[in-house]
């Protein structure tokens, strides 16, 4: 007959789980300085000196959490996508599917990059670091960037089955053409600090928009716009 487990001392059990959430609350600390730090000086410039020295912590202490630097890039990465999601890919989830969750895609999108506009967005500072570096840190930023694609691919499908948008549309040049958006305000915005980029990046979207209504959805925007 097995022998059952020795329950935990009461007052080990409760230590034991303030050291887990002290220890959780560190590492959060951590990732997000590592995260600031990423966005003004990309992936590349995380170190863990660097971190130990923002964060006022030794470097054993930083390492003990993340284990190399690949590695917190990686939870960098991972972080920087679950607040993209929060703020810009679950909000949007709750309009209607097709053109308005499309359009709602888009519009956080654009939000989203004007607040980084005196920091940076790592998806695009990352791809250009790591166009051409093969391993998993490239491999991370890749499956993150391919799983927000995949959501715009979803709400462009959705729309054409809506009959929203013309039954020969490509979603894929449609894709294309969003994201080339999104870069353009970048560029123009950060590198080039142009006034009205975000503005211009609204009304092509726009047009790509018009340019795929179906015959029905083009008549009632017509109709709406009198």
């Amino acid at each position: 007959m097995p022998v059952p487990p020795v329950p935990a001392h009461p007052k080990r059990a409760a230590s034991a789980t303030r050291s887990l959430q002290k220890g959780q609350q560190t590492r959060a600390a951590i990732l997000d300085a590592a995260l600031a730090l990423a966005s003004h000086m990309g992936l590349e410039g995380l170190s863990i000196g660097a971190l130990a020295e923002v964060t006022k912590m030794s470097k054993s202490g930083v390492f003990a959490h993340f284990g190399s630097r690949e590695e917190l890039q990686i939870a960098v990465i991972r972080e920087y996508h679950a607040r993209f999601e929060e703020e810009v890919f679950f909000p949007a989830m709750r309009e209607t599917r097709g053109l308005p969750r499309l359009r709602a895609l888009f519009e956080r999108w654009v939000k989203r990059v004007s607040v980084e506009l005196d920091s940076g967005c790592i998806y695009i500072s990352g791809a250009v670091e790591f166009d051409d570096r093969p391993g998993p840190v490239r491999d991370a930023l890749a499956s993150m960037v391919c799983a927000w694609q995949a959501a715009l691919d979803r709400a462009i499908r959705q729309a054409i089955e809506a009959g929203q948008l013309r039954a020969d549309t490509d979603p894929l040049q449609m894709l294309f053409e969003t994201h080339g958006l999104i870069l353009a305000l970048h560029h123009d915005a950060r590198f080039l600090r142009l006034p009205g980029a975000v503005e211009r990046a609204r009304v092509g979207f726009d047009r790509i928009v018009n340019l795929y209504l179906s015959a029905p959805a083009s008549r009632k925007a017509r109709a709406a716009s009198r």
